[in-house]
């Protein structure tokens, strides 16, 4: 089959990390290809049962790929490359936090779902794992809450309905970060955290300064209207706050990454947890492109 999403290179990086083959059984696929296979389905877009012929059997492909996702295999070589990069010193942990939609394809909305409007947090969060399919102003649309690191790069990301607020959601998404390290704990925490306009609600900033995370996150106009009114604690929004929030592109960067690929900017995946995997595998060739200088 041709090779035409993973280099050599990138492989060289990746291949370690995938499950090693059982000695016993029927003899499996050739591990380099489920991924290979997997990565074209979702730059592409194409529906599974469409991939062409040299790829070999479609189903099979999609068993292992649905195998692995179950496991969390995906997740887990994300989190492997990203400690990678943190044991060599290439994390920026200046990060950067933002929200993008995908419209669902009616074959990804085919599963039953509750319908009505507005959906609580709590609810939205129980039906991540099944669906994270909501209607909004684009329509039924998942959105996925995203952190970058300086670089540009994928440090987690939750997926939800499209109809669930930014703000409520970053303590969730700052919470799935875990890069580890050569030893002690998983890093967790960022030095610094760049946000737009939709997170500056006072539950989320005192929620970071509990944790000693500084801040780059202007208020809107509503609020500094409020403050003028009733003096409370000033928020700093000088020129040097000014000149770290010009880093924030980075985040828009990392979704125009990773929506170049077909099958994320538009899921058809009837599970949350399978568009994830996809986002995932996308995700660690991002960062093995970066860190390794593979094409």
């Amino acid at each position: 089959m041709s090779r035409d999403v993973i280099s050599d290179e990138a492989w060289a990086v990746l291949g370690p990390l995938f499950p090693a083959v059982k000695a016993s059984g029927r003899p499996p696929v050739d591990r380099r290809t489920v991924v290979e296979v997997t990565a074209w389905r979702f730059r592409t877009g194409a529906p599974w049962r469409d991939l062409p012929e040299r790829f070999g059997n479609w189903n099979t492909i999609y068993k292992n790929f649905d195998r692995w996702s179950k496991a969390g295999v995906w997740a887990r070589v994300l989190e492997q490359v990203q400690a990678m990069a943190h044991q060599g010193g290439d994390v920026d942990w200046t990060v950067s936090i933002d929200s993008t939609i995908a419209r669902v394809h009616q074959h990804g909305a085919t599963l039953a779902r509750d319908k009505g409007g507005t959906v609580e947090v709590p609810e939205a969060r129980r039906r991540t794992a099944d669906h994270a399919i909501g209607r909004s102003r684009g329509g039924l649309t998942t959105k996925t809450h995203l952190v970058a690191d300086g670089k540009g790069r994928a440090l987690a990301f939750v997926l939800t309905g499209g109809q669930v607020a930014d703000t409520t959601m970053l303590p969730d998404t700052l919470e799935e970060i875990r890069v580890a390290g050569a030893t002690g704990r998983p890093r967790q925490r960022p030095d610094r955290l760049l946000a737009g306009k939709g997170y500056p609600s006072r539950a989320n900033r005192a929620w970071l300064r509990e944790r000693g995370i500084a801040t780059t996150i202007p208020e809107r106009d509503d609020q500094i209207a409020h403050r003028r009114k009733r003096p409370g604690r000033p928020i700093d929004f000088g020129d040097e706050q000014r000149r770290q929030y010009r880093g924030r592109n980075v985040v828009e960067r990392c979704f125009n990454k990773l929506k170049q690929w077909r099958g994320l900017a538009m899921r058809s995946d009837k599970t949350a947890r399978n568009h994830h995997s996809g986002q995932c595998i996308a995700a660690a060739l991002h960062w093995v492109q970066t860190f390794s200088n593979t094409a």
